[in-house]
């Protein structure tokens, strides 16, 4: 039973939650939802520090980057997660970011799955279509046919298996060709990858010892989110989230959301690490992107609180909370968050 101060906090930042959904539907009349790089800042395409690794899988051969640790070493391994619009071809992280260089000089071993767009690296229930939708249905009969962004693609011509990739196949692939260790690994993500890692961690507690969320959302069962989420996956590639899973009062959705399955985390006494900015604008040129970020990491913040008092509230020991007072949701807030967590990232790995 939560106590009524507890109460109190809860509503005061979903109501904030609220508003920032309300500033998304504005936002996103001229600029995309839950994207994962409004505003960003590039660092360049490609880093030849790393190397492809594909691993055979349900989906198919699956490809990551992988980036070896400067002293050699198998033992300290992170997966780092991308957003909603995840490549096929190169991860957010070593696009937009030195992540991979700030990492690896600290002896860390990262991998970085490319793919997923949308896939919240979940294992669904069904490939993503809309066939038998209004979508289809407007487009018939508008003489369209398919509408190529919502009939074929990655997880809409196979089921996406992304959890399964993740903690089976990839995992043990790295352990018998490159001599990784598969247990005591740190994941951290941001946006969909920072709602992942969290989920990701908590069930899979022998891989994963340290888990960060970076802008994610981690209240997904709260008023209005899942609305949010459904528009942003249609937005990010034309995905289907009733295939992912079908009912909001399913258990599968449940499992989802950080703020029902935290005791877990703290049972498994997982390092966790959560971070969301305020929204408010820095240096960055006012704009159409500048006004999604803006919306985009209000509404982060708000569940990352939420499910601080939610963490709070069960007497958690084992996370640590970082809420700059500026930022928006892009790259630039995302790399700088990588030199605050690697701190507690390096100590709670290997």
């Amino acid at each position: 039973m939560l106590s009524p101060s507890t109460l109190a906090a809860v509503a005061t930042v979903r109501l904030l939650q609220r508003s920032a959904l309300i500033l998304i539907v504005v936002a996103t009349m001229s600029a995309s939802l839950l994207t994962t790089g409004t505003g960003a800042r590039a660092h360049g395409a490609y880093d030849p520090a790393g190397f492809d690794f594909y691993v055979d899988s349900s989906m198919g051969p699956i490809k990551s980057r992988v980036f070896r640790a400067a002293d050699g070493n198998t033992d300290r391994i992170v997966y780092a997660l991308d957003g909603m619009r995840a490549r096929e071809d190169l991860s957010g992280w070593e696009i937009e970011t030195d992540a991979a260089r700030k990492l690896t000089e600290h002896n860390i071993n990262v991998v970085m799955p490319t793919g997923g767009q949308s896939s919240f690296y979940a294992d669904w229930e069904r490939p993503s279509t809309f066939y038998g939708t209004a979508i289809d249905a407007y487009a018939d009969s508008a003489g369209l046919g398919e509408l190529p962004a919502f009939s074929n693609g990655p997880g809409k011509s196979y089921t996406y298996a992304w959890e399964t990739f993740l903690t089976r196949d990839l995992r043990n692939a790295l352990r018998d060709r490159l001599g990784f260790s598969p247990v005591r690994n740190g994941i951290f993500g941001l946006s969909m990858g920072g709602s992942a890692a969290i989920t990701l961690a908590a069930y899979h507690p022998d891989q994963f010892s340290f888990t960060a969320s970076m802008s994610g959302y981690l209240t997904p069962s709260s008023p209005g989110m899942r609305s949010a989420i459904s528009t942003a996956m249609v937005d990010a590639g034309g995905y289907n989230l009733a295939c992912m899973i079908a009912s909001p009062l399913s258990r599968k959705w449940q499992r989802m959301d950080p703020f029902v399955f935290a005791p877990r985390l703290i049972a498994n006494n997982t390092r966790v690490w959560v971070s969301a900015a305020t929204g408010v604008v820095t240096d960055e040129q006012f704009s159409k992107d500048t006004v999604a970020g803006s919306a985009l990491e209000i509404l982060a913040w708000a569940s990352t609180r939420t499910f601080q008092i939610r963490m709070t509230t069960l007497g958690a020991k084992n996370v640590a909370y970082d809420f700059p007072t500026t930022g928006l949701h892009n790259w630039r807030l995302w790399q700088d968050e990588i030199t605050r967590m690697l701190p507690d990232l390096s100590a709670n790995i290997g």
